[in-house]
């Protein structure tokens, strides 16, 4: 790999890694605060796209409108998921997961109805043009994620740190029992919890939909991606998932450049089997008793 490819390679695995750290930190809280695990949250990725597909590619939306209505609209989503599946399931697991799988392909089979499992829906790219950055060249769209994800993990790290709500997500996170003995509601907790997790999902999403084809199958791959990141991050661990999406992007990107797809995929989950033996609780994941 020549010095050309490297850097162009390099830059690959950041935007990746910024897309899959906006997944990954909405499947972390929904897991740390409800310990029931969204297997739709998968969907709530191809939503956000199909939000800015009806938004801007359809309706001439301007971009950023598209992008930000995705928010509150698989937001409300994610409510009422919370609602009609993990409040009735709370404190069994495999009942929620179960049921979140169920959810996941009903939402394909829905979408493909209404808008077809056909041709991909494409999506215009609203900024054209790249940047060169150390001899790599970057679409502008592309560069976009990168800055925009940034923002919404700093603004995640605001809300849990330095506001009233986001203490008590974390308080809920670390003992519910706890928590509810100082007043706090858990039912609301974890309806915020999935407020904020399809919204981050969404927003993924969205900023995703010019760059890639927008299908009702294409929350299949991310989800199973954002998994094995929460995983090797650590199940509760928002730094430990922002740590491990860049970490899988970078070699998920250069693996495939070097090899394949398929190869790129085996080599994510031999490093989630790898940190499974090594660290159970994850790279960042806090040590039960």
């Amino acid at each position: 790999m020549d010095f050309s490819t490297f850097t162009q390679t390099l830059a690959n695995a950041i935007v990746s890694g910024s897309i899959y750290s906006t997944v990954a930190v909405g499947l972390a809280l929904g897991f740390g605060v409800m310990k029931m695990a969204n297997f739709a949250h998968g969907e709530f990725f191809m939503l956000g796209a199909y939000v800015v597909f009806l938004l801007y590619g359809e309706a001439d939306l301007p971009f950023p409108v598209a992008v930000l209505a995705a928010f509150p609209i698989v937001a409300l989503i994610g409510v009422i998921v919370e609602r009609l599946i993990f409040r009735p399931t709370r404190g069994n697991v495999l009942a929620g997961f179960m049921a979140t799988a169920g959810l996941a392909f009903m939402l394909q089979v829905l979408v493909g109805q209404i808008w077809g499992v056909g041709l991909p829906k494409s999506v215009p790219t609203p900024y054209m043009g790249a940047a060169q950055i150390g001899g790599a060249f970057i679409g502008w769209q592309r560069l976009l994620v990168v800055p925009a994800a940034a923002a919404m993990v700093f603004a995640l790290w605001f809300f849990l740190y330095r506001v009233k709500a986001g203490k008590a997500l974390r308080a809920c996170a670390q003992d519910p029992e706890v928590a509810a003995l100082q007043g706090i509601s858990i039912s609301r907790v974890t309806m915020l919890a999935m407020f904020i997790a399809g919204g981050y999902a969404g927003v993924a999403g969205a900023l995703m939909a010019p760059i890639q084809p927008v299908t009702p199958y294409m929350g299949h791959d991310v989800i199973v991606t954002a998994f094995i990141i929460v995983i090797v991050g650590g199940m509760e661990s928002i730094g430990g998932s922002v740590l491990a999406a860049f970490i899988l992007g970078t070699i998920h990107t250069f693996v495939t450049t070097l090899v394949d797809g398929v190869t790129a995929t085996m080599a994510g989950v031999a490093l989630m089997a790898l940190i499974l033996i090594v660290k159970p609780e994850g790279l960042l994941g806090r040590t039960r008793a």
